[in-house]
């Protein structure tokens, strides 16, 4: 590996965030284009429900705490959301204006909000009056963060127990830094614990406190673990160094741990928003080289189209239709080779998804330094199964209506049940999912009661 020194000011122009906010003319500019449609399918394409219309015409009025208030009130991680939510496919996507012109600029017009918000220290909403109930939230990501929000302002006491050193999951930890800042997932983090919320980080749910004692002191535990490690490839040479976890890749750029990448020719095993993450960060750990290696084609790949645009433009090159065979490693166990094989598809009986399938000697090997692990992610199968409550693989099974697990006392909110037919992972849904089972617990604990008594 051809080694390239990279300073600290270096990484930090690196992994500075890449896209500029808006300015105040740009603005007002941008929100007096909309249309302040009634019934706006903007709105209905937001997985959070945010009154689009009203946000953006607070800030053609500049009142840009009411409209951080609006978004913030419908998605309580809408800052970070403003950054990464797939607007061209969600609420950009659903704007009338396509038809004539071209769309307003939602997402931005939100972190334009949201950033006032932030730079002004604004804490937007408060804790309801107590009403004697308890609930623990596993878990301090969206949907965890969402639930504890809701769950406050409705008067419950909330404890969030995170095994991570600081809340905010994925927005915090696994998300580069030049498209999400990490001080950015932090104050929706404060936002939350400003309502009340004891936010205990460091502590693992069956480690640090046991499932027993969650369930003798709380009326109701919200399960939003999100999910864990990237799998194994089940290849030779996995265990040789600089075979790279994705998630943790990611994370060490974060932490200010970065992997040494500087001059690697680095292959990326993947082809889903992740592994377009571990590409684009391992180019500005000073990668010399950066493949993305997928058994299908361009058109199966999960990555939204603006990554996959992103990742070419950073110089990223793409092998379609190849898969990893083995990884070579010399005799100080370092990686020297991968070698892959071709695939091909074929249709699946079933009508369903085609499958990749080896070409027989079509082996060949690639040069690399580095090789990135982004196939997925497994679960939390220890911690889901310590809870008792059913599951397929580590999906969840919920009530649709009411977030309710096998288990009533215990519901169960983001990753942990995406999967399995059961939705697609992305933040803003998380952060749904958790809104409804704060909603779903004070129907369960409180109204009802109220109803009946």
């Amino acid at each position: 590996m051809k080694s390239t020194f990279i300073s600290i000011d270096q990484m930090k122009r690196n992994f500075a965030e890449i896209k500029l906010g808006m300015r105040p003319k740009e603005a007002q500019e941008e929100s007096n284009r909309c249309l302040y449609c009634y019934d706006a399918p903007c709105i209905a394409a937001c997985p959070t429900g945010i009154n689009i219309p009203s946000f953006i015409k607070s800030i053609a009025v500049n009142n840009i705490k009411g409209a951080a208030r609006t978004i913030m009130e419908s998605n309580p991680v809408g800052a970070s959301c403003s950054r990464v939510c797939p607007t061209v496919e969600l609420c950009e996507g659903a704007c009338v204006l396509n038809h004539s012109s071209k769309p307003i600029m939602i997402g931005d017009l939100q972190r334009y909000a949201t950033d006032w918000a932030i730079h002004n220290e604004q804490q937007l909403f408060k804790a309801g009056a107590s009403n004697g109930k308890s609930v623990a939230v596993i878990g301090g990501g969206p949907a965890g963060l969402s639930a504890a929000r809701e769950l406050a302002r409705f008067g419950f006491s909330v404890t969030i127990y995170e095994a991570k050193p600081s809340a905010g999951g994925l927005n915090t930890f696994g998300i580069v830094s030049f498209r999400l800042p990490q001080e950015i997932s932090l104050w929706e983090v404060e936002q939350v614990r400003g309502l009340g919320v004891d936010i205990r980080t460091g502590v693992k749910v069956g480690e640090d406190i046991t499932v027993e004692e969650l369930q003798r002191d709380y009326d109701a535990i919200v399960l939003a673990a999100g999910m864990s490690r990237v799998p194994m490839l089940g290849i030779e040479g996995e265990e040789l160094q600089d075979v790279y976890d994705a998630i943790e890749l990611v994370e060490s750029t974060k932490v200010g741990e970065p992997a040494e990448l500087a001059g690697a020719r680095v292959a990326v095993i993947g082809a889903g928003n992740t592994a377009i993450d571990a590409a684009t960060c391992s180019i500005r750990l000073g990668a010399s080289n950066v493949k993305m290696l997928y058994r299908r084609t361009r058109d199966e790949m999960t990555a939204y189209d603006f990554e996959y645009e992103f990742a070419k433009q950073d110089g990223v090159e793409f092998r379609w239709l190849t898969a990893p065979k083995r990884i070579i490693g010399n005799s100080d166990g370092r990686v020297i080779g991968l070698e892959c094989v071709r695939m091909m598809l074929e249709e699946a009986q079933d009508g369903g998804r085609p499958r990749p399938v080896a070409i027989e000697g079509s082996e060949f090997v690639m040069e690399v330094d580095a090789v990135v692990k982004a196939i997925g992610q497994t679960r939390h199968l220890p911690l889901v199964e310590s809870l008792q409550i059913e599951h397929r693989h580590g999906v969840v099974k919920v009530n649709t209506e009411t977030f309710q697990t096998s288990n009533p006392r215990i519901y169960a909110a983001g990753d942990v049940i995406f999967g399995d037919g059961q939705g697609e992972a992305m933040v803003v849904s998380a952060a749904q999912q958790g809104k409804l089972t704060a909603y779903a617990i004070y129907q369960q604990l409180i109204q009802s009661v109220s109803e009946t008594a």
